[in-house]
């Protein structure tokens, strides 16, 4: 068995209160006969009119343990990985890392996460874990360096 995230159920539940379908937990992706990663989950919309048949995989991080850089370090590799494995097994689904509202108004403020995030075009899904909603969805583009 796997280990999740701490808060892989609250963001799990956000998403379905914000009109995503759960559809993998976790969503694997075979890349060879001996390997295989394991991104938290995988959704699809569930209003078509508003999305389109818009699919998605979240990879969540907690920020709780005592290095948000070695959390960061750890999530971005996780990330351009996973994002490469998408590009070559499922090109129509988008890759979103979700992460603490207050780690994002924290941490992921500092100018060098954000020159990261622009240089990576990382999608993020900002997750109030407590309410168990998201807050807000940002994506960045490899151009905003």
């Amino acid at each position: 068995m796997s280990r999740k995230d701490r808060f892989h159920e609250a963001v799990k539940h956000a998403l379905e209160k914000d009109n995503w379908l759960i559809t993998h937990d976790p969503f694997t992706i075979e890349i060879s006969e001996v390997v295989k990663l394991k991104i938290d989950l995988g959704a699809e919309s569930t209003i078509a009119a508003q999305r389109g048949q818009e699919k998605i995989a979240v990879e969540i991080k907690s920020f709780i343990t005592d290095s948000d850089i070695s959390e960061f370090h750890v999530a971005l590799g996780q990330y351009l990985n996973y994002i490469q494995a998408l590009e070559d097994k499922e090109p129509d689904r988008i890759l979103h890392l979700a992460v603490p509202l207050e780690t994002y108004n924290d941490f992921f403020q500092l100018p060098f996460i954000q020159k990261s995030l622009k240089r990576h075009a990382i999608n993020l899904i900002i997750y109030e874990p407590i309410k168990e909603e998201i807050e807000q969805w940002i994506s960045f583009s490899s151009t905003d360096k």
